[in-house]
């Protein structure tokens, strides 16, 4: 029996050599959850950071905030665009930051090689989201590793990564890890309102791909409505769009905690060609306490913590609840133990199965 440490890792684990591969410079959801993830394995393992510039951000300098202020609060050590990484276990996260490039520029040596697949694989219509196979080529050549895996973040990303190796099986031979690696969501659980009001709101980065269409978003959020507060709306202002109901508020305009206080029903759909791969702004929606309706495929990694519907149905299920408040308070609570389930602690035990396997295998 292996004995544990402090951080609740097998003490046999200590010795093992992580190495994180990222593209520093993305923006948003990448760098916040390989913030997250490297204050959980730095608890456990010697982790070195490989940072490589990538053609997709040119010039563009540093590191995106949260990761650098992270990288710095740990003492972490950070090696610029080495040609060689080695160590036990090599980490690469989002493999979409090589679609610019043909090479991945460095050797690759491991006993474990994962590749966490922050991007679907393929759009809802089918077609793929980008060259997937060219970026898993430049790691596949670059690389010598016993086991090659990609990591899914979620239930819906794992269903496109699948849905792409079944088309390409004769060209590309890596395994799935069979549990969601998923990004941590440490947050307060707020106590939800018992008298909610038709106060509705979405927030998002401000990218066209993360908004429906317009009619859409007028289903959503209607004349009728106490409120409708959009965060993150840089193109609908820039566009001039018109709706004096609404509350148009650019992206970092106004913290989170701010904008969900100034909400009771989150409703959060995208562009119908495109779908988030997690999910984190529905997981700070629900960890406040509040109602979130968004589409079937976007909510299945939160189970029936969320309302799976389309823009058509919002006006009924918000009428719902607020014709009967004691089912938003019973909905809205659903969400804790979902929610305990994306913990730095679940993260934690998570990489403890996957790192002791790991070592007992090598032997």
């Amino acid at each position: 029996m292996s004995t544990m440490t402090d951080g609740g890792f097998p003490g046999a684990m200590s010795g093992t050599r992580v190495a994180y591969v990222v593209e520093p410079r993305f923006s948003g959801g990448t760098s916040s959850a390989v913030a997250a993830e490297l204050r959980v394995m730095s608890e456990c393992c010697p982790v070195v950071i490989h940072a490589r510039r990538s053609a997709m951000f040119g010039d563009t300098q540093g590191m995106a905030p949260v990761l650098h202020q992270t990288i710095d609060a740990l003492g972490l050590p950070v090696i610029w665009d080495a040609p060689e990484i080695s160590a036990d276990v090599v980490i690469i996260h989002n493999p979409s930051f090589l679609k610019f490039q043909q090479a991945f520029g460095a050797r690759i040596f491991a006993r474990q090689l994962i590749v966490v697949t922050h991007e679907n694989f393929v759009r809802p219509s089918g077609i793929e989201a980008f060259d997937v196979g060219a970026c898993l080529a430049q790691i596949d050549s670059a690389a010598l590793a016993l086991r090659k895996c990609l990591a899914p973040i979620s239930t819906y990303n794992r269903a496109t990564v699948q849905a792409w190796l079944r088309e390409h099986r004769t060209t590309i031979a890596w395994d799935v890890l069979d549990a969601d690696w998923f990004n941590i969501c440490e947050t307060d659980v707020a106590e939800p309102t018992t008298t909610p009001r038709d106060r509705r709101g979405r927030h998002s980065r401000a990218t066209r791909e993360k908004f429906p269409p317009l009619e859409q978003l007028d289903l959503c959020f209607p004349v009728h409505a106490e409120s409708n507060v959009l965060l993150g709306a840089n193109f609908l202002i820039n566009a001039d769009i018109e709706r004096p109901h609404w509350t148009l508020l650019p992206f970092g305009s106004t913290d989170v905690d701010t904008f969900l206080d100034m909400i009771d029903f989150y409703v959060y759909f995208t562009t119908p060609t495109w779908r988030e791969s997690f999910g984190r702004v529905i997981a700070e929606a629900l960890a406040a306490g509040k109602v979130v309706l968004t589409d079937p495929d976007t909510g299945a990694i939160f189970g029936d913590a969320v309302i799976p519907c389309q823009p058509s149905d919002v006006d009924r299920i918000i009428d719902g609840y607020l014709a009967e408040p004691s089912r938003y308070v019973e909905q809205a609570l659903r969400a804790q133990p979902v929610l305990d389930s994306f913990s730095a602690a679940s993260f934690r035990q998570r990489l403890c199965d996957l790192l002791t396997n790991d070592a007992e295998a090598a032997g």
